[in-house]
């Protein structure tokens, strides 16, 4: 996981979108899924890169991947940004 990864993944709207399903609660790919109009191979790819980004998590329940949301990223990269307001010109 890299700041690069982090920021690429931020990048999309539709990873976005699936970040701000997994705030509410964790899912299973078909659940996230059932929120978009694109196949479950595009949805893989997706959680594949917020993976790797180090913004979601995985675990196995029975037979099921349940993908949470990973808020310490999110939170490290909010303090960067953060870091450009204001202070001195």
């Amino acid at each position: 996981m890299g700041f690069n990864d982090t920021m690429k993944a931020l990048s999309d709207p539709t990873r976005r979108e699936i970040l701000d399903l997994l705030k509410k609660e964790s899912m299973t790919a078909g659940e996230i899924g059932e929120n978009f109009d694109m196949t479950g191979a595009t949805i893989s790819h997706h959680l594949s890169q917020l993976k790797k980004a180090g913004l979601i998590s995985e675990s196995r329940e029975k037979n099921f991947i349940r993908y949470s949301l990973n808020a310490s990223v999110l939170e490290e990269v909010l303090m960067w940004i953060s870091s450009f307001q204001g202070g001195d010109k």
